[in-house]
């Protein structure tokens, strides 16, 4: 039996075209139901303060805000490769019950057109890493 939810949730989408398990988290009444949360105009919001994000406090501040309302991880971080471009620098976002795949395509390709934009957050990034050897840690 699927529980009765009092908060707007994702609208369900069409069969086969994702696998967010959305059925199972709705069943179980113990579920973390946060991930439905994201309805599509809440996630137009979010790609639109990610598309705000103008340096990498505010990058830091949006992962927390994303873990703490929808309980998944945004990781950002360099690859296991040398990083010579954008492209070596891995952003995924959890892949979670309930979390849709085009949001686990659409928030990472966000963030890489805010680091495209701001190279100084990649440059930050990377330091956060050690990878400019300044200990920033991370």
């Amino acid at each position: 039996m699927l529980q009765q939810v009092s908060i707007p949730i994702r609208t369900e989408c069409p069969p086969g075209a994702c696998v967010c398990e959305r059925e199972i988290l709705l069943a179980d009444p113990d579920a973390d139901l946060r991930p439905l949360r994201l309805t599509r105009t809440e996630e137009q919001k979010l790609l639109e303060r990610i598309d705000a994000v103008a340096s990498y406090d505010d990058l830091k501040r949006l992962q927390e805000r994303i873990r703490a309302n929808l309980g998944v991880e945004l990781k950002i971080a360099p690859g296991p490769n040398e990083v010579r471009t954008l492209r070596g620098i891995l952003i995924v976002l959890e892949d979670r019950p309930g979390l849709c795949k085009k949001v686990r395509q659409s928030v990472p390709a966000a963030v890489r057109r805010v680091l495209e934009r701001h190279p100084g957050i990649t440059y930050a990034i990377l330091d956060a890493h050690d990878l400019f050897g300044a200990g920033g840690g991370g």
